[in-house]
């Protein structure tokens, strides 16, 4: 049975044609407080409560905006390849957003140019009957790009991180790639500072030495059109 990773049946209400069209309305808000300064988290409950957006909205619009100066510095420290490097991935984040993407739960194009969800880790995660297309789909994909020296990093105080390890070693078997998958207690601060980082995670966004958008060649290739939140403007045109 499909577990629809990342799910809840609001969303079909939350994120209809008529509520995409609120919420990009209420980006150019968000979007010109935060550039003002102002805390985001405070920004999304002041902007939602005007709007009456639900939970996941508000979320969806905190996931998917950042300052001008965050999009600046992503789009400078962003690779367009790969190709005969060594890459560090953040396990969890990427396969949670790639069973998302094979359960047709809903992802989202960001300002940045990543693809998020919606899935809430908080700590709990269970092997689902899309982790191991996922997996696949994230190996087949560095494969292609020709990635010589591959780390998955797993979060250690995550549950299952031991059995989704073995899933990735055994699935692994199938490809030629040097692969090194590692359970960490601290996963966010292992990857400050790396090259090569794939994550849609912010906070590393903003800290590591450079990054590559992988989830962007997946959806590229299963032909999915992640929602569009945010209203598109003429700054966010020119960091492009």
């Amino acid at each position: 049975m499909n577990a629809k990773r990342g799910y809840v049946p609001e969303d079909d209400m939350n994120f209809s044609e008529a509520s995409i069209k609120d919420m990009r309305s209420a980006s150019r808000h968000l979007c010109y407080l935060i550039n003002e300064g102002y805390d985001l988290k405070q920004v999304s409950t002041f902007v939602g409560n005007h709007f009456m957006f639900s939970e996941r909205q508000r979320l969806a619009l905190m996931r998917s905006v950042a300052t001008k100066e965050q999009l600046k510095v992503r789009k400078e420290k962003e690779k367009n390849r790969v190709f005969g490097e060594e890459v560090w991935i953040d396990g969890f984040n990427i396969i949670i957003t790639l069973e998302v993407m094979l359960s047709d739960s809903i992802l989202f194009l960001c300002q940045d140019g990543t693809i998020r969800d919606l899935a809430a880790l908080r700590g709990t995660y269970r092997i689902i009957p899309e982790t191991e297309k996922a997996i696949e789909i994230l190996l087949g994909t560095l494969e292609d790009l020709g990635a010589e020296n591959i780390y998955i990093l797993l979060d250690e105080p995550v549950s299952n991180s031991g059995r989704l390890k073995s899933l990735i070693a055994e699935i692994a078997d199938n490809y030629k790639i040097p692969l090194d998958i590692q359970v960490l207690k601290a996963v966010d601060k292992e990857l400050w500072g790396k090259e090569n980082v794939i994550t849609s995670d912010s906070i590393i966004l903003d800290h590591c030495k450079s990054w590559f958008n992988l989830m962007d060649n997946c959806v590229k290739k299963q032909n999915i059109r992640p929602l569009q939140v945010w209203e598109w403007q003429k700054e966010i045109q020119k960091i492009s």
